[in-house]
């Protein structure tokens, strides 16, 4: 029984969406699919963006697969080029910070992942120190002081998962549950940041948020 915010397919653990086969079943949450998306966030946030850096877990596999779209996402939007940073700890986080500030990034991007959420607060601290807009995955980020997050409504996935235990402890096979995808997504706004950092944001990005942080 897993949760992924990869393409399980993509991430060798099925075969198949509707058909698992095997001893395994679960929730994709598809985060790793969300690059592009990020990048429109962040054109909207700041339009004369040239360079955004990007800071993943070299250590979660899922940072590989969540790159290359990504990547894709940027070659459609002229002008702008990616630098790709990694940090696995507190102190590489802060060295990534220093690398994208003294290359003159427009903002920054922070992959999904478990260690780099847990140090959501940390990432508010050096945006904010440093006067840069950040777009994220998980609503940790925004309720820590972050600007901008958009992904995976993380309660409804873990719901689903719950769902999926709960069949699977009164005799389903894993094998005969196909995986359960995310449907449920969400932009939050940090507004208050905003406020601070002096970024403006777009009505239209407020208009179509499902939670604004005051």
């Amino acid at each position: 029984m897993f949760t992924s915010g990869a393409d399980p397919m993509r991430a060798g653990l099925v075969s198949s969406f509707s058909q698992p086969e095997g001893n395994v079943t679960g929730v994709s949450w598809f985060s790793v699919d969300l690059g592009a998306k990020h990048l429109e966030l962040v054109r909207e946030l700041v339009p004369a963006a040239t360079l955004i850096a990007v800071i993943v877990n070299p250590r979660n596999r899922e940072a590989a697969l969540y790159e290359q779209p990504l990547r894709e996402a940027a070659t459609r939007m002229p002008g702008l080029q990616l630098e790709m940073l990694e940090a696995s700890t507190a102190g590489e986080i802060d060295a990534a910070f220093e690398t994208l500030v003294q290359h003159k990034a427009s903002a920054v991007i922070v992959g999904s992942d478990p260690f780099l959420t847990a140090r959501a607060r940390q990432f508010a601290v050096l945006a904010a120190r440093n006067n840069i807009a950040m777009v994220t995955g998980t609503r940790d980020f925004t309720m820590a002081g972050c600007m901008i997050s958009y992904g995976n409504d993380t309660a409804d996935a873990y719901r689903r998962a719950g769902l999926y235990a709960g069949r699977i402890l009164k005799g389903a096979k894993p094998a005969d549950l196909p995986i359960d995808r995310a449907t449920k997504f969400e932009l939050i706004i940090n507004v208050q940041t905003a406020r601070t950092l002096k970024f403006e944001i777009p009505a239209r990005l407020l208009a179509t948020a499902d939670e604004v942080i005051e």
